[in-house]
């Protein structure tokens, strides 16, 4: 017997309904914490829960901007960003960098956060997240009423002690916050670890055509 199920049609539930419905299942989602200097100088800080490694050569990530926000207009006209890590000892702090503030207004002052400089681009690190990616602008790409924010890394600065002797981070000691559904949020909870099966090694040893 099949999973009884309820459907909803996005025509006919209108965006922003849609948009609540599909935050609460695309779960979780890590955040994109993107420092930004406008034209005139002032230093935006703002959370963005849409984000991801679009490429790995060149290194591009991408994060998406749902509307015309800070972010993306100093952006497009400086094409230049920082993402830090969002981590759970920050949590208020970054929740308090999504107010809506007026653009002359600068959140890293507002909630109180600590810069730090960024060795190839202008604007800063946040100081207490231990990842920083710099990133140049790679493209800004426009879908619906968001738009898609490619940027090429030019250093990552990660904090010493959350390497392995690997240079690997550890997600123990990075301890990344997470966006679910409405105000819920999650952290990284019991963390479960399995090594993926070769091909060869399956029954009937499966093999790509």
């Amino acid at each position: 017997m099949g999973t009884m199920r309820t459907d909803f049609d996005p025509a006919e539930m209108g965006g922003r309904s849609f948009y609540r419905l599909l935050t609460s299942v695309v779960v979780p989602r890590p955040i994109a914490w993107v420092s930004t200097v406008s034209p005139d100088g002032v230093e935006n800080l703002a959370p963005h829960s849409f984000f991801t490694i679009a490429s790995v050569n060149p290194p591009v990530v991408s994060f998406t901007s749902v509307g015309e926000k800070d972010s993306l207009r100093n952006i497009r006209e400086t094409g230049e960003f920082v993402i830090s890590l969002a981590p759970e000892d920050m949590f208020e702090a970054v929740n308090a960098t999504g107010t809506g503030f007026a653009a002359d207004v600068s959140e890293f002052d507002a909630a109180g956060i600590t810069r730090e400089a960024s060795a190839t681009v202008r604007p800063p690190r946040v100081a207490g997240s231990p990842v920083a990616l710099e990133c140049r602008l790679h493209e800004i790409h426009p879908v619906g009423d968001c738009f898609v924010v490619y940027g090429e890394i030019t250093r990552a600065a990660i904090s010493t002690e959350t390497l392995d002797g690997d240079s690997h981070p550890r997600i123990e000691a990075l301890r990344p916050l997470s966006r679910l559904g409405l105000n819920e949020w999650g952290t990284i909870g019991e963390v479960r670890e399995i090594t993926r099966i070769p091909a060869g090694e399956w029954p009937g040893h499966y093999r790509r055509a």
